[in-house]
Formats: structure tokens, sequence, C-alpha cells
């Protein structure tokens, strides 16, 4: 799984990083950035272009254009990714670090998240597969869903499949070709907002995450948040019932 992002804003540079380590992903960032530590031995870094590498187990180092080792770096204590006055701010570490790092971008240039776990590849089937399965068989979504656009436009981005339930719900969509991790319950959360919003007062709106499995997780904050998930493989055609 990867995942890659060019010339963001702060405030989706910092979703970015929030989503892909919410989901237990490395994330790589290449941009114009300043950097300050405190701990075993304050200093600071002036400007300049740098590439920043944030691990799943919370250590971050920040690489110049030269050198084998890194200019700064902490481990533990947390990372923490915000959108402070148009910049992007990482806050790594304090607590029980032994560096408590902050790292201000004035810009990103590139963003990209990664999973650092040696694994066989999956074999999968694409989003565009999922999507023809769903729109020749929308009952996979739930019974009764009928599909009428994709990709519909809201203010958080397009709904992959959008289109009403059997009630007359309007019904949005979200498909993963692969196992869903949470950063996919956030995104339909917000499809799903942006459309209320949207439509007319009392618009009834629910969200279906449909995927061939999720983490637990992920199946935790999509009951928290009152959406739902079908299980829908890819790959394999329906058969009968």
């Amino acid at each position: 799984m990867t995942r890659t992002l060019a010339d963001p804003d702060a405030e989706a540079a910092a979703a970015f990083v929030a989503d892909a380590r919410a989901d237990g992903l490395a994330v790589a960032l290449v941009g114009d950035c300043a950097a300050s530590f405190e701990g075993r031995a304050a200093r600071s870094l002036p400007a300049g272009t740098r590439h920043v590498l944030c691990k799943p187990d919370d250590t971050v180092v920040v690489h110049g254009a030269s050198g084998r080792d890194p200019e700064a770096w902490s481990s533990g204590g947390g990372v923490a990714a915000d959108a402070t006055d148009g910049a992007l701010v990482l806050r790594c570490g304090g607590g029980d670090a032994a560096d408590a790092l902050t790292v201000g971008f004035e810009g990103v240039h590139h963003a990209a998240a990664f999973d650092p776990a040696t694994a066989e590849a999956e074999v999968s089937g694409t989003e565009a597969d999922l999507k023809e399965r769903v729109l020749a068989d929308p009952d996979l979504v739930e019974p009764g869903f009928e599909p009428r656009s994709t990709e519909r436009a809201t203010p958080a981005g397009p709904v992959d499949v959008y289109g009403r339930g059997r009630d007359g719900a309007v019904v949005a969509v979200e498909l993963k070709a692969r196992r869903a991790r949470p950063s996919a319950a956030s995104q339909l959360e917000r499809y799903v907002r942006a459309l209320e919003r949207d439509l007319h007062a009392d618009a009834d709106v629910r969200g279906v995450l449909v995927a061939p499995a999720v983490t637990e997780k992920t199946r935790r904050l999509l009951a928290e948040s009152g959406l739902s998930f079908s299980a829908v493989d890819p790959r394999v055609s329906r058969g009968p019932a």
C-alpha cells in the first residue's frame, strides 16, 4: 500500500500525515523546513530542503541533502501533525522520548505513505473492478440500493458511488479494493457530513464502506459514526444464493 500527495497545502498535508499514521503507515515528507529539538543536545536547524521520515514506532529522522547520518531525530513519545498559520508543523517526542523535535514546513513538495512491513504481495482486484461489481449488482451494497452517479462531487471530495436506498435515503458509498483501514472510515464520514450540509436540511444521508475486509479499529470507527460496512471481493463474481 502506497499513497502519495504532490504539493499539498498545510491542511491537506496534516490530514495526510494523520490518516497515514492512524493506519500504521510510515510517512515520508520532502519540503522546505526548519527544525529545533531539545533533550540531550538542544539546537536548531535553519530552513532548507529536507527529507523527513516518520516511522510507525514514532521514530522521526530529518535528513539534509548530504551525509549518512540524520541532522536531527526523535524516538518515542508520539507524533502530532498540525496546520498552523499556513504551515505544516510536526511535533515529535515529549513524555518518555529522549529528544523533543519540532519540524516546521514552509512548504511540502511531496508526501508519501507506505507500509514498511515485509510481507507477501497481496493479490487483489482494483477499485475499478469493485465499482463494476457494485454497479452491476447494487444489492451488494445493501438490498434495494439504486446507484445514481459515480464520483459525485462534494465539498469533501468525490463520492465513489452515490445513490438512493430502498427507503429513499441518500447513500454515499466508499470503495476500497483491499482491507480498509481507519482512514477509510474517516473519509466516508467526511463525505456523509458534506452531503448533509450540501443537501436540504431534513435529508437522510448514510454511508456504506464497501471493501473485502476491514480492520477491527475501522469497524469500531464505522459503528461509532453510524456508518455501515459491506464485504465485497472485487475479484469474485457473486454466485447464486
